[in-house]
């Protein structure tokens, strides 16, 4: 019974996240530009969701709680990012210019991201949750407000 209960638990865990996971990359895309290092970011807000899941509160609706916990990670993600040594930097400013941007995405959008990377990290989150749609009550709730 305890292998089945198991299974369960991680049946609905992989629905959740596939039904998350644009939330999670949107977040992601605007607390981390470089592709890698979103990459990683994506890994640690999955990781920090799973482990986080059996604690869900209902007193939350589920998306609220999924944009906390990926904010407080990406914020988490920055604030180990400015750590790290110039060099690290130096590498990823060259990575970024040696990219290929993919074709499909929009100009508007990537000028939009562009500005917003430009804000502190709780503006980001705001204003993330704002073009998402939610209320502002939805929005104070995430935030810790």
């Amino acid at each position: 019974m305890y292998l089945q209960d198991i299974l369960v638990a991680m049946t609905r865990i992989a629905e959740y996240l596939e039904g998350y996971k644009k939330l999670i990359a949107k977040v992601a895309r605007v607390y981390c530009s470089d592709t890698e290092d979103r990459k990683d970011l994506i890994q640690d807000i999955i990781l920090q969701l799973w482990k986080s899941f059996s604690k869900y509160n209902e007193a939350y609706s589920i998306s609220t709680w999924t944009y906390r916990i990926a904010i407080n990670v990406s914020i988490s993600f920055l604030r180990k990012a400015t750590t790290r040594n110039s060099t690290h930097r130096a590498y990823q400013q060259q990575n970024e210019l040696l990219q290929i941007h993919d074709t499909e995405i929009d100009e508007k959008l990537e000028q939009l991201y562009h500005f917003i990377d430009l804000l502190r990290p709780m503006d980001k989150a705001i204003i993330i949750l704002y073009m998402e749609g939610c209320k502002n009550k939805e929005i104070s709730g995430v935030m810790g407000m």
